[in-house]
């Protein structure tokens, strides 16, 4: 599986962003999909993720009620609408994808990546 990530820029806050992930390969469907995010200077971190089966969603708290991921199946992408954004979520972005069981909060059972998107917010 191939991940390319877009969608991130510059914004003030209170603003919004939407982040894509478009995957490349087989069984897209059969993954669960995540966003986690590093802020300068510190470890990444679980931002959002979504099942492979009933798209049930998760979210770091901080986020939860600003941030929504959802998925289509049928275009092999994943996104992440963010809004009301404050300079605490400037960060590059990462998309991942997991299969098999486990946390889906848990970075280390990703086993693709893609690139990351740089996401700023000034205040």
């Amino acid at each position: 599986v191939q991940l390319q990530a877009s969608g991130g820029g510059l914004v003030q806050a209170g603003g919004s962003l939407r982040l894509s992930c478009e995957a490349s390969g087989p069984s897209f469907g059969s993954y669960h999909m995540g966003w986690f995010r590093q802020p300068p200077g510190k470890e990444r971190e679980f931002v959002a993720a979504i099942s492979w089966i009933g798209g049930r969603t998760f979210y770091r708290d901080s986020v939860k009620g600003r941030f929504t991921i959802s998925r289509d199946n049928t275009k092999n992408t994943v996104y992440l609408q963010m809004s009301s954004l404050t300079p605490e979520d400037t960060a590059i972005y990462y998309c991942a994808s997991k299969g098999g069981p486990g946390a889906v909060t848990t970075l280390g059972l990703y086993a693709f990546w893609g690139q990351g998107t740089q996401v700023t917010v000034s205040s």
